[in-house]
């Protein structure tokens, strides 16, 4: 044994330090590793991408077996099932039945929509016999880029460069008629979850907004004079709770109070209700109903009448209680045993508040606010026109079939595939959702993707956009909440009314996708809880006893809480249960939520046991060498997920140094609280905080430049590899972009170094002629002319060549001569023969760059009309063309750069020009630094009159010291210091 012993020491020698390898992590050098690791698998666009792919593969059925059949009135024995939903890979039909695959880039190019066939297999009656229809397409939907159905997925660098795509676009976007379309981020309040709060009267209520596939609704329970009452837009008046539970089937007083609570507290607040009950002469289920009935809104009624054939007024009541009071708690065969309790828990709930044993919930804390993605509202969208195509082809087939004698009816041939095409493409076009079903109507869901720099499109990516009206003047949504810490960017954040309205995800949040509650039920009455139909108040409110809860719904009770909340949390860490699944408690209540629904925001966290982090230095070595990726620091136990709600149940340290006994959880790496946009700049928690909040709307807009003693000014760079490809409506470039002197790490974690933005600058500190005041900058003109600050303007003009109902159409003539000189007239100097402006032409105002002509009449007379239904010969052809050119209007000339010509997907010849223009910069252009210190140009001087140093050195701009005492950008002195050690030593910081 000593020998071996012996050996064992020797090869740890030889090999390093074994025990520094199993070292828990002590230094933040090597664990920032999992940053990238992380951002390979999720983060940033990552979230868009999931939560389209869960569609496609999963909602899309569901929403398809949601409405699998349509049935007839006029004809019991006709059906038609769908049997099959499936989304095919994006295609265009061009000439006679002839599909072929299209890429995002000629999308772009042809101003059509990168979308894709949505084909089901279905099942229906033609005259007596069953037919199976395979491959019927219904509609077409947009696709996102990058998604598991673009053409684009998991594609190498080498065949994107193939279809002309960039391999750094991060996609999570749509192309609809040729425009770049994001979806962004929704902020909602959490749904079917209980919220106890004030409402205008200063009344104490707790609200639950319940949603399901069908009904959207919000019911409320409030005090009011010492009494307890059921409040839901459904009534025209307001219901005593005591008659809810009769209504439920509790008929005993006793019963009813039991199922509140048993504490004297409860009794003495509830016993009023019940009395009030009482004196309205309520006692048994039936009077309960009538009484309900009374109250009910003829919608309400319709609604209830829809659910049942039965019309009676108790019945009516009964569906009401079933399907749109609570809609989310199940109810089978008319149990209300379920609804009931959690009734009495919201009662309890209320109470409890009023007499300040619990406090009132937040709405702005984002434990209680849930994010939706593009997956979700294109499903929310999808359903409705589903729906809508379904009702149509059921009102062809009721209004065809009774009538229809020698022919079969062939629902086929009825089929509108526009409903559903229309539809999406007009509603991510446009950025209006309208949901009829929901009765909902939202604005601005999607823009129109920024493409001025890089960091813009993705900071679009991550933009959270709220529903709340932007101009009122409320402190509470906007402020900065502590449970937003590492979920969204405390700086990325607009100036004026959005401030704190529109917020950015940070580097290492992930929003999550539903996962499938039935598992989870199994395992937790698995793991010991109990049914709660089967308990009394008494066993439901003893004090070792824990209401269990998934997504808002009460599934059991039991009275072993930390065994339970151990055991998810043992099987999640080993794997067993998705990696999502987020479960934690309510001490005060005592309820213990599970939650696996989507849009809860959540990052990753290393592990801590007894006070030992369980990554290590050799896990760490292992992920640099390739041997393993974050998922296996997921699987093996060593780093873990916790939404905002979980992160209230553990201890959390920041630092190595801070971790103790207690501590349970490690940050992977602080910077990661910052997002995509703020973790561009350098030192930035030297500086006051809302330099860093300008910094990053100014770094969106950057052509980005400047670093010297080095300072980086912002000027638009590079926007992708495929830039010199692209159309683009307004693209700015800069000539000589150069990597940041300084950089961060998320510099690199969002390849920023790869399409840089900006220019190193030699910058003098200094006042200098008194031009410099108020933030002006002084520029030496030598620098400009050396190509200092220089961009290029690109611009598209497009013309589209219409055909017109009178069958005439636009046309493009060649250029006028001068009858004269035997030449074009000045205006058509630039035109080639066919009537186009040539590539390379310098253009001056107002000259043709295409001689396009209009036909003076574009509809058809009666009398034409009538002739061309009687002959074959063409009686247009006498109609004058008008000249509607497309003149070039800008004092400045400019140089074409690229003629396109093509046709869209409705085959309308589509002439595309590129002007290209070469700007230098002047007095009065804006330039910033990456820490929010903007100014305008001031002056420019001759090299010979600029300051220099004992070497001879001019410095390229000059900026006035007075610009930091007042605003603090302290981090700015650090960076200068660092650019210099950088060019010093030559290599980057």
């Amino acid at each position: 044994m000593g020998v071996q012993k012996n050996k064992t020491l020797d090869s740890c020698d030889a090999t390093g330090d074994h025990d520094q390898l199993d070292a828990p992590v002590k230094s933040i050098e090597d664990k920032w590793k999992l940053v990238p690791a992380f951002l390979k698998i999720k983060g940033l666009v990552k979230q868009h991408l999931d939560s389209f792919d869960y569609f496609v593969n999963t909602e899309i059925k569901k929403i398809m077996l949601a409405n699998q059949e349509i049935l007839i009135e006029s004809d019991p024995s006709f059906y038609m099932r769908y049997l099959n939903i499936e989304v095919l890979s994006p295609c265009i039909e061009e000439g006679y039945n002839i599909i072929r695959p299209i890429t995002p880039h000629e999308c772009r190019l042809r101003d059509m929509s990168y979308s894709a066939p949505i084909s089901v297999d279905i099942e229906y009656i033609r005259g007596k016999e069953r037919v199976i229809r395979k491959g019927l397409v219904i509609g077409r939907l947009p696709i996102m880029l990058r998604s598991c159905k673009c053409v684009l997925y998991q594609k190498n660098e080498a065949e994107m460069a193939k279809m002309r795509e960039c391999p750094l676009d991060p996609g999570g976007y749509f192309i609809t008629r040729g425009t770049e379309r994001v979806i962004l981020i929704q902020e909602q309040i959490s749904k079917n979850r209980m919220l106890i709060e004030k409402d205008s009267k200063d009344r104490f209520q707790c609200t639950v907004t319940s949603t399901t596939q069908q009904t959207k609704t919000k019911t409320g329970v409030y005090e009011s004079k010492g009494r307890y009452f059921l409040a839901h837009n459904s009534l025209t008046d307001d219901i005593p709770i005591a008659i809810i539970f009769k209504a439920y089937g509790i008929q005993s007083d006793q019963e009813i109070a039991e199922l509140v609570g048993f504490e004297d507290y409860i009794l003495n607040c509830f016993s009023a209700s019940i009395e009030e009950c009482h004196r309205l002469g309520i006692f048994t289920q039936i009077q309960a109903l009538k009484y309900i009935s009374t109250k009910m809104k003829s919608s309400s009624k319709q609604f209830a009448s829809n659910q049942s054939s039965r019309r009676n007024r108790i019945d009516e009541a009964r569906e009401l209680l079933a399907h749109i009071i609570l809609a989310h708690v199940p109810v089978i065969e008319y149990n209300y045993k379920l609804k009931a309790v959690y009734t009495a828990s919201m009662v309890r709930r209320v109470i409890q508040a009023q007499l300040c044993l619990v406090n009132i919930d937040d709405r702005d804390y984002y434990g209680n606010k849930r994010l939706e993605l593009a997956g979700q509202l294109i499903a929310l969208l999808f359903e409705d026109l589903f729906k809508r195509f379904n009702t149509e082809l059921q009102k062809i087939a009721n209004k065809i079939i009774p009538r229809q004698r020698a022919q079969q009816f062939d629902v086929t041939k009825h089929i509108r595939p526009d409903i559903i095409t229309n539809g999406l493409v007009i509603a991510i076009s446009t950025g209006n959702w309208t949901i009829k079903r929901f009765k909902m109507e939202r604005h601005g869901v999607t823009h129109v993707l920024s493409r001025l720099s890089y960091v813009a499109g993705i900071g679009m990516m991550t933009m959270i956009t709220s529903q709340f009206e932007k101009t009122r003047k409320v402190s509470g949504p906007r402020s900065l909440q502590p449970s937003q810490w590492g979920m969204l960017c405390p700086s990325d954040t607009p100036e004026g009314e959005g401030c704190g309205l529109v917020k950015n995800l940070a580097l290492m949040t992930h929003i999550t996708t539903d996962i499938e509650e039935k598992p989870l039920i199994r395992l937790a009455q698995n793991l010991g809880i109990e049914d709660i139909t089967m308990m009394n108040g008494e066993e439901i409110y003893a004090d070792n006893m824990y209401i269990v809860m998934l997504n808002g719904n009460i599934i059991g009770a039991t009275n072993k809480p930390r065994k339970l909340i151990d055991s998810i949390r043992f099987l999640r860490r080993k794997g067993y249960l998705n990696e999502f699944i987020s479960v934690y408690t309510l001490k005060k209540q005592r309820v213990i939520n599970i939650s696996s629904d989507s849009g809860r925001l959540c990052r990753p966290y290393i592990i801590v046991i007894k006070g030992q982090p369980k990554v290590t230095n050799q896990h760490i070595q292992e992920l640099a060498l390739g041997q393993k990726t974050f998922i296996d620091f997921l699987q093996q136990g060593l780093v873990e997920y916790l939404d905002v709600n979980e992160e209230g149940d553990s201890n959390i340290a920041v630092y190595e140094k801070d971790i103790n006994k207690e501590t349970t959880h490690l940050e992977i790496e602080p910077f990661t609280l910052l997002g995509a946009c703020a973790g561009l700049i350098p030192y930035p928690h030297h500086n006051q905080s809302p330099r860093n909040t300008y910094q990053c709307a100014m770094g969106k807009q950057a052509i980005l430049t400047v670093i010297f003693y080095t300072n980086v000014f912002f000027f638009r760079g590079a926007i992708g590899y495929n830039q010199s490809q692209r159309c683009d409506t307004l693209l700015y470039l800069l000539v000589y972009p150069q990597r940041h002197m300084v950089k961060t790490r998320t510099i690199e974690l969002i390849n920023l170094e790869k399409l840089p933005a900006g220019q190193n600058a030699i910058v003098a500190v200094m006042s200098y002629s008194g031009y410099d005041i108020e933030d002006a900058l002084i520029l030496n003109k030598s620098s400009l002319d050396r190509g200092f600050g220089r961009c290029i303007v690109y611009k598209k003009q497009v013309v589209a060549m219409k055909r017109y109902p009178n069958q005439t159409c636009d046309k493009i003539k060649g250029p006028l001569i001068n009858i004269e000189t035997k030449k074009p007239k000045w205006e058509h100097e630039v035109l080639d023969m066919d009537g186009i402006v040539g590539v390379g032409e310098i253009v001056d105002n107002k000259q043709v760059l295409v001689n396009k002509y209009t036909p003076s009449s574009t509809t058809m007379t009666l009398a034409e009309q009538q002739t061309s239904a009687g002959t074959t010969t063409n009686v247009f052809a006498e109609h004058e063309d008008k000249e509607t050119p497309l003149i070039y209007r800008n004092p400045v000339p400019a140089c074409i750069e690229k003629v396109m010509l093509t046709s869209n997907h409705e085959d309308m010849f589509i002439v595309k020009l590129l002007t290209r223009q070469t700007r230098r910069p002047e007095i009065g252009d804006k330039f910033s630094s990456r820490h929010g210190q903007k100014g305008v140009c001031g002056l420019i001087v001759q090299q010979e009159d600029m300051p220099f140093n004992d070497y001879g050195m001019c410095p390229d701009i000059i900026m006035n010291p007075h610009g930091y005492p007042s605003r603090m950008t302290i981090g700015k002195l650090i960076e200068l210091l660092g650019g210099k050690a950088g060019v010093l030593e030559g290599k980057f910081q």
